[in-house]
């Protein structure tokens, strides 16, 4: 036996000796189980081992002196067990290492000097050294490092006793939480592949230099001594620079460089000093909606992106949020959770709703609070594991809650102190004192927790909300301002009135009238979706350079969408009802009410919406690579490798999964197309435009309704007979998923006339057995099983019967091979039936204006075959047809 693997179970006890008699092992898997005790010394007999990955495991005690024999390990991951002692120094003679991981045990310092010698290694991550003191001399001739973590090392050493331009392979530096001292020198910032820097909470001093890669876009460098002026690259677009707590004045050139705030949040915290003007603030951590608590509290909103090196202070100046490192391994790691599931415990149940996250280091900022003693409540659930008895419920979330400095929480597990629940409101209580008009609350995580349970890279901090209130009576007015006398301005208005006479009455009069009709829209909108951000139209305008036709990103049934930039930095897009749209103010409202109450990583993000004017305006997070349609059918500059397409066509299946099953309300959204499904900049694909979503009663089948969406991605009963259920956005799924393997749209009139219409040609190549041949030509390579297995979930998905189509959660299930797909497969009769009236190709024409085609209309009883367009009907169908 040369392969044991079995990670992610719930093994408990001592590890069995005899493991160490299986001599011909060459990998060993055991991570994330409930093991105790120490690792038996018998597995120093298995020296043919290259793997052994034992994180998570529960084991403690010391490293046997027997590993010594183990001379063959090239990969060695060992957090978050309880190791002792120290690091044994015979590591060193692991020369054919490659990847070690010593991240959260009780490890004592220094780390010894002899790892010099793994001169192989590309990836090291040691944490959490818990006393002791440690050089960085060691690392400086692991020329071969991709990744290097030493963090939370006690690590006590200038910066400069490594000539970082040798290590230059470097893609991922974290030096932070130790006391290195020095200056950062431009050999760092110039590691050409170096993409993220951490060197947060050291003694590092000096200014930044003025020279940097220009593949270095996150750079942490806060909680240090750095002062003087900023270089001109700190002005980039993308950049991600965290200075918070250092010794920089934000005066003259240094102003405004940087999102703003950042002077509030320097070393000794200037601003209020002796004069605040706050006594209590509270948070719903990563909402974009606001709410009253049952306590009284106003949660404000909190849905800034923070990225891996960032801050956010409010516009206000009364709190702020700083965040620090990169989901590891994880290719798009979330920094804020959404949850739509119901709350035990929870006195405000959508206060949990969403939670921010932190791979390393997130804090919180009371600013301006009148100095006394305070109590503060954070407020957690977890909902990453489920409550069954799968793998995925094995997971656990480890960290560590401060205050003010001091510890007050070490090793906190969320669902443990729940009770081993998820889904269920947990709250913690601390006093604080506040003696220089500044709050800090800070979420730690030290290396302890599951790193890869549901997902990889899946760890650290979590928080749903968190309230300040005082223990003590007040003196200021809590950002309130105090009322002056009225006397001079009551003058002044009956000296005008007398002046102006009956025009000024009648602008009066028609002034309140019109802030009536707004405010009793608003009211409206707040009682349909709970108060979103709502902004106002001058904002918009700012946002926008005025609605610039150069800002105009497209342009679709419901009106323009332009691209705009908000005073915190957020680039937003601005969709504007059209005066002309057939779609009002009622599809507004849906949209509105639609998204505010659905959140998933698939669905777009709405940050508010302005009904000021008679022009309802939507503002929705930005997305720079545009739409699906976009980088399939046009030339986007996008390149689209097969991973990538498999990851869209299956995220924008669990998209729709949580509309039909999974959200709070059942939704089923009728206008599913490649041009409704945006790429976000990891080329995650949100499902956009729920403008024609169709709130469900899950008591009913099917609803009849007036056709709404667009040709080419109708399902047959729903365009002749206006039968709607779930599977009408199935079979719409799939023919995206065709048109994203095909890499064309589903009716290309240049193409050869058997290759004109996709579906037909899709299944003449099935019935060939020459399915594959279907596959875009500019993939170079592709996994041939994911390829064959989604072409006939296509298929399947686009059966003429509802009936004979699957479920979304069925199709997530297909796709990832959890189940085997249905053998298919009868051709639809739209197909046969186009077939045997000749598949006459001039009476049809395509939709230019989005790329999308045209799909199937009941006309005086005719059925048009639903994968072509009508020469009457073309683009998008309204209400009301």
């Amino acid at each position: 036996m040369q392969y044991i693997s079995l990670g992610i179970n719930q093994l408990s006890r001592t590890l069995p000796k005899e493991l160490g008699n299986l001599t011909d092992l060459i990998s060993l898997a055991i991570g994330s189980n409930n093991f105790t005790g120490e690792l038996p010394a018998e597995l120093g007999n298995l020296t043919k081992l290259e793997q052994l990955y034992i994180d998570s495991s529960g084991f403690s005690g010391p490293f046997p002196s027997t590993f010594s024999k183990l001379k063959n390990l090239k990969n060695l991951w060992a957090s978050d067990n309880d190791f002792t002692g120290t690091i044994p120094d015979y590591f060193g003679s692991f020369t054919k290492l490659e990847d070690l991981r010593f991240q959260g045990n009780s490890f004592q310092g220094p780390i010894p000097a002899s790892l010099s010698k793994l001169t192989k290694l590309t990836s090291l991550r040691i944490g959490d050294i818990i006393n002791g003191s440690s050089s960085l001399a060691f690392i400086s001739n692991m020329t071969s490092l991709d990744v290097l973590i030493l963090r939370n090392c006690k690590i006590s050493d200038n910066l400069a006793t490594v000539d970082f331009s040798k290590l230059s392979g470097l893609t991922y530096l974290d030096l932070s939480f130790n006391n290195i001292t020095g200056q950062i020198s431009p050999s760092i910032l110039n590691i050409e592949n170096l993409g993220f820097l951490f060197l947060g909470n050291n003694s590092i001093s000096g200014s930044l230099p003025d020279i940097k890669s220009p593949a270095l876009k996150n750079l942490d460098f806060s909680y240090n001594q750095l002062s003087g002026r900023f270089p001109s690259w700190a002005t980039q677009d993308n950049l991600q620079l965290n200075l918070v707590a250092n010794n920089f004045v934000l005066a003259g050139s240094n102003n405004s460089i940087l999102p703003a705030g950042l002077n509030c949040l320097q070393q000794d915290t200037p601003c209020f000093r002796g004069a605040p003007e706050y006594y209590s603030f509270a948070v719903d951590c990563g909402s974009n909606r606001s709410t009253r608590g049952s306590d009284n509290a106003f949660y404000e909103i909190d849905p800034t992106n923070l990225g891996a090196a960032s801050y956010y202070v409010t516009d206000k100046t009364r709190w702020g949020v700083s965040n620090v490192g990169k989901f590891n391994d994880a290719p798009n790691g979330s920094y804020i959770m959404y949850s739509s599931e119901q709350f035990h415990n929870a006195l405000d149940s959508e206060l949990f709703h969403t939670a921010r996250l932190s791979p390393s280091s997130l804090r919180y900022y009371g600013i301006g609070l009148e100095n006394g003693n305070y109590t503060v409540e954070l407020q957690f659930a977890e909902f990453a594991y489920p409550d069954n008895l799968t793998w995925q419920s094995t997971g656990r979330r480890v960290f560590d809650i401060y205050l003010q400095g001091d510890l007050k929480e070490k090793n906190f597990d969320v669902r443990k102190t729940a009770g081993g629940k998820s889904y269920t409101a947990v709250y913690k209580k601390y006093n604080a004192t506040v003696s220089k008009n500044f709050l800090e609350i800070h979420l730690f995580w030290a290396g302890k927790g599951t790193c890869c349970i549901p997902t990889q890279g899946y760890y650290g901090p979590m928080i749903s909300a968190l309230s300040v209130s005082p223990n003590f009576t007040p003196t200021v007015t809590n950002g309130v301002p105090k009322k002056k006398s009225k006397a001079g301005a009551i003058a002044g208005i009956a000296i005008g009135a007398l002046v102006l006479g009956l025009v000024a009455l009648v602008g009066i009069f028609m002034l309140v009238q019109k802030r009536r009709r707004v405010a009793q829209q608003k009211e409206e909108l707040y009682h349909m979706v709970g108060r979103p951000n709502v902004f106002s139209n001058t904002e918009l305008k700012l946002a926008t350079d005025n609605f610039s036709p150069q800002n105009i990103l497209g342009e679709g049934g419901y009106g323009p969408v332009y691209k705009g930039k908000l005073p915190d930095g957020r680039v937003i897009a601005v969709k504007k009802l059209s005066q002309t749209s057939n779609q009002g103010k009622s599809q507004f409202v849906t949209e509105v009410a639609t998204i505010s109450a659905v959140q998933h990583r698939n669905l777009v993000k709405l940050h508010g919406c302005c009904i000021e004017s008679n022009t309802p305006l939507l503002v929705y997070e930005f997305h720079e690579n545009g739409s699906l349609d976009r980088a399939l059918f046009r030339d986007s500059g996008l390149s689209l490798d097969w991973p990538t397409r498999f990851e869209i066509i299956l995220g924008v299946a669990r998209g729709l999964t949580y509309l039909h099953v999974e959200s709070s309300v059942r939704i089923v959204h009728r206008d599913i197309k490649a041009s409704n499904v945006l790429l976000d900049t990891d080329l995650t694909p949100k499902i956009s435009d729920f403008g024609l979503a169709k709130l469900f009663d899950e008591t009913k089948t099917h609803v009849s309704t007036k056709i709404a969406g667009t040709f080419g991605y109708l399902a047959p009963e729903y365009a002749m007979r206006g039968h709607l259920t779930e599977k009408a956005d199935v079979f719409a799924f799939g023919v995206v998923a065709l048109e994203t393997v095909a890499g064309r749209s589903n009716t290309d009139n240049s193409q050869e006339e058997n290759k004109i219409f996709l579906f037909e040609w899709a299944w003449e190549l099935y019935e060939k057995d020459q399915t594959l041949g279907i596959l875009d030509p500019r993939i170079e390579e592709f996994n041939s099983e994911e390829a064959f297995r989604i072409i006939r979930v296509a298929l399947l998905c686009t059966q003429g019967s509802p009936h004979q189509r699957p479920t979304m959660s069925r199709v997530v299930k297909m796709l990832t091979g959890e189940v085997e797909v249905t053998d298919v497969l009868t051709k639809p009769s739209y197909i046969t039936e186009w077939q045997r009236r000749g598949g006459n190709t001039s009476s049809y024409v395509t939709n230019d204006y989005t790329g999308d085609t045209a799909g199937e209309c009941c006309l005086q009883g005719e059925t048009i075959a639903p994968l072509t367009p009508s020469p009457a009907i073309t683009g998008v169908i309204d209400e009301g047809r």
